[in-house]
């Protein structure tokens, strides 16, 4: 797969999963995972160790990644309307630093095509759906395109991911901040309680943030957070930092960061939004997970559950099941 270009080697590894389930054969990728089960959100989980958004957009290869045994599958960002995303090269290897840069864009068949494709799919397990707005929605209609999707997804979701952090849709971070996100907050509160009115069932949100935020954002946001009452956070998503990748002939590509070059930097923010939320809504812990040790710092650092990505790129699935055994000791303190 590391001798074909990297979007060649992904579409061509979930084609292949989506292959194996149909016939199937899923279990061809598995590995065995150890049960550790953790209830955050309401929700009860197998075991703490999850799969992040962003590899499985569109929902075509559930079935085979959870054969790997992951805990629960984060599928998307999807958007209301399909769109191509940025212009092709946009994933990096850097297999020197087992990292990746990516400036995907949030390419998407869009929030029906998600849905049919996950009506064939056969996994009941804890299933997160992660939403976007489409590039060309201005930010102050933001909103609409957040709140269509909420729409669409909730009876079919666990949980919904909302996404204001990726680095790859212009102008999308500065949602995170100021009256952009209270805004937010309170649009997606009021269509949640309204939609859990609708379809008799509660489905939590999660809001995804970004690493590059200095200490008092993160107490910005955490406070913000805690005001409208949202599920969870999930820290973090890719930095546009190059910290650690300096030396390598792609570091000027632009998009963002991922695998363990981000490592330090999202458990820090795990750490201090630990701090200003004091229990008050679950962390979910990603970035930088490549060995089975950064799990369990995720952990320690006040996660309650991680996700796993480039990780999984450079380790394979053996990476889930270590990552359990890591965590297993500091859940049963």
């Amino acid at each position: 797969m590391f001798r074909l270009d990297a979007e060649t080697a992904h579409n061509l590894s979930l084609t292949s999963m989506n292959v194996l389930s149909e016939t199937g054969l899923q279990h061809l990728v598995g590995a065995r995972t150890r049960s550790l089960p953790v209830e955050v959100m309401g929700l009860r989980f197998p075991n703490p160790v999850g799969l992040a958004a962003g590899l499985d957009k569109n929902g075509t290869a559930v079935d085979g990644l959870a054969a790997m045994g992951f805990g629960f599958i984060e599928v998307g960002t999807v958007t209301p309307r399909p769109q191509e995303g940025n212009p092709r090269p946009r994933i990096f290897r850097l297999p020197e630093h087992n990292a990746i840069i990516n400036r995907m864009g949030f390419n998407n068949a869009g929030v029906d095509q998600l849905l049919k494709n996950l009506d064939k799919a056969r996994y009941n397990g804890i299933l997160g759906i992660n939403i976007g707005k489409n590039k060309d929605t201005p930010n102050k209609q933001a909103n609409d395109d957040y709140l269509y999707c909420l729409r669409r997804v909730y009876d079919r979701a666990s949980y919904v991911t909302v996404n204001i952090s990726s680095p790859n849709t212009p102008g999308l971070r500065s949602l995170q901040f100021g009256d952009s996100l209270n805004g937010l907050l309170d649009a997606l509160k009021n269509e949640q309680a309204r939609l859990a009115r609708l379809h008799s069932k509660y489905v939590p949100i999660a809001l995804k943030i970004a690493p590059d935020m200095e200490e008092h954002e993160f107490e910005l946001v955490a406070s913000a957070l805690k005001s409208y009452e949202i599920d969870a956070v999930i820290a973090t998503n890719t930095t546009l930092s190059r910290e650690g990748v300096e030396d390598s002939p792609l570091a000027q590509e632009a998009g963002g960061l991922s695998g363990a070059p981000v490592r330090n930097r999202s458990t820090a923010a795990i750490a201090a939004l630990n701090r200003y939320l004091n229990g008050a809504l679950p962390i979910i812990g990603v970035g930088g997970i490549t060995e089975p040790f950064d799990a369990a710092e995720k952990i320690e650092a006040g996660a309650s559950l991680v996700q796993i990505y480039s990780g999984l790129i450079y380790r394979g699935p053996r990476l889930i099941n270590e990552s359990v055994k890591a965590i297993e000791p500091l859940l049963q303190r």
